[in-house]
């Protein structure tokens, strides 16, 4: 069961970064790509139905962390005290950014509001692809499983590393460079016109360097943690996951040559899925490594609840993900199409 459960677990993480991923690229680009304000408000239309309704799958997977994981759940919510305080801010900081914004006439507040929007998506698109590049990395452990980390200390991967190193940092460009682009993509199927030129241009802009950023996370990860190639090798079936990863940004590369929006983030939706389940893969048994050595490593074996808890859990799971897929299916449904502006002004679909 506690196999099954990692699984859960990435899944749901995967789901969060594909849902709100989207809309925290959106709110990265918006002050770049929208030149007025009715492109502005149209952006924000084009998430406006579903940015919330993604944000509770960061909750239901820090839950399901929580019951399937507990030690996991208390060691890592200790030792990132700091960066996830700032991860709750940067949060709210984007509600307030979005919600004051729309009801507020006064063009100096909007613009306040815009910015706050904006900066607070990019701060947290590097600090969401930073703690994934923590987790890979690994975290100075003890051998009662808690650790403290910096924010930062000198910079280098060693025994005793801060949140911010040059390789977290690197992931956190590639969480960002990815975003912006699976953002825009989503923009580009929204939107017409102006706008959807500029959210194209956007990703067909950065594409090289999305390529550049992959290829240097991966030689960055082999010189920090090689371990992680165990699995590939144990199981040489897992080397068909960077296959689908190179498939899929060629793939984008061609659907966006093409004007082929939808083709291009569904393309874009694979290569970060390919990326997410190619770092568990890796990871796996172990949920968080240790820095400090083998030994003190977190794993699904020595964090995971009861047996009997997490088969109980499992069928109460399904259950409620059967709801939440439901619910979210529904509300896809109801907003299909393109963004668009009615002659009085006001935006519909």
């Amino acid at each position: 069961m506690a196999t099954i459960w990692f699984m859960i677990v990435a899944v749901m993480v995967t789901v969060y970064v594909l849902l709100d991923g989207f809309d925290l690229g959106a709110g990265a680009v918006h002050l770049f790509i929208a030149k007025s304000n009715a492109e502005r408000s149209t952006i924000l239309r084009a998430i406006g139905p579903v940015w919330d309704g993604n944000e509770v799958w960061l909750l239901a997977a820090g839950g399901t962390l929580y019951f399937a994981f507990p030690l996991l759940y208390a060691s890592s919510f200790s030792g990132f005290y700091l960066p996830l305080m700032m991860v709750l801010w940067l949060l709210m900081l984007r509600a307030i950014g979005i919600e004051f914004r729309t009801h507020i006439e006064d063009k100096l507040w909007q613009g306040f509001f815009d910015a706050i929007f904006g900066l607070a998506s990019i701060l947290l698109a590097i600090f969401l692809g930073a703690a994934l590049g923590n987790v890979v990395r690994g975290v100075p452990l003890n051998a009662d499983g808690y650790f403290f980390e910096p924010l930062w200390t000198n910079w280098r991967v060693d025994e005793q590393n801060g949140i911010l190193d040059w390789y977290t940092v690197i992931c956190g460009v590639v969480a960002l460079v990815t975003l912006v682009i699976h953002g825009s993509l989503y923009l580009a199927t929204k939107t017409e016109g102006e706008l959807n030129l500029r959210a194209r241009k956007v990703a067909s802009t950065l594409w090289p360097a999305q390529v550049l950023v992959t290829g240097a996370s991966l030689i960055a990860t082999m010189s920090v943690r090689p371990q992680v190639l165990d699995n590939y090798n144990k199981w040489p079936i897992g080397y068909l996951i960077p296959v689908v990863v190179v498939v899929s940004l060629l793939y984008l590369f061609v659907a966006e040559r093409r004007k082929n929006d939808k083709g291009s983030f569904l393309a874009s939706c694979v290569y970060i899925t390919g990326m997410l389940v190619g770092a568990a893969f890796g990871l796996y048994p172990n949920v968080l490594p240790a820095s400090t050595g083998a030994q003190y490593s977190l794993t699904i074996y020595n964090t995971a609840a009861g047996a009997h808890g997490l088969a109980v859990g499992f069928v109460w799971w399904t259950i409620a993900m059967i709801i939440a897929i439901g619910y979210f299916v529904f509300v896809y449904r109801m907003f299909p199409g393109k963004v668009k502006l009615d002659e009085g002004g006001e935006h519909g679909y």
